[in-house]
């Protein structure tokens, strides 16, 4: 059984920095495509970014290019998201996901850390 445990989130000031983590189990994920998505209250959930566990491409959403870098420890099994530049309109339920680098759809999901950037 997959397992995503995200970890790291908190409160901090606009400007500040937070590294989030996603511990990953129940399989080896090789092949595997690794996503950060957050939501915002009232909002959709949106894709943040993502990054193929090879470590080939990695994409990001518009809104964060130049502030947050994804990366992964392959020995630990762990994907890092490291937000830099935070802006209040980051905050938000951040949340790891994991689908096979040959799909779109993303088949697993954490349970979420919730991001608060104050003003």
């Amino acid at each position: 059984q997959v397992q995503l445990v995200e970890s790291g989130g908190g409160l901090v000031q606009a400007g500040g920095s937070l590294r989030l983590s996603c511990a990953a189990s129940g399989r080896t994920f090789s092949n595997y495509a690794m996503g950060w998505f957050r939501q915002a209250p009232g909002k959709e959930r949106e894709f943040v970014g993502a990054k193929t566990w090879s470590g080939g491409s990695t994409d990001y959403a518009d809104s964060v290019k130049g502030r947050f870098t994804i990366s992964r420890d392959s020995a630990k099994n762990t994907v890092y998201l490291q937000m830099n530049s935070l802006k209040p309109e980051d905050t938000a339920v951040y949340y790891c996901a994991a689908r096979l680098a040959s799909r779109l759809a993303w088949d697993y999901w954490g349970q979420g850390t919730q991001v608060t950037v104050s003003s």
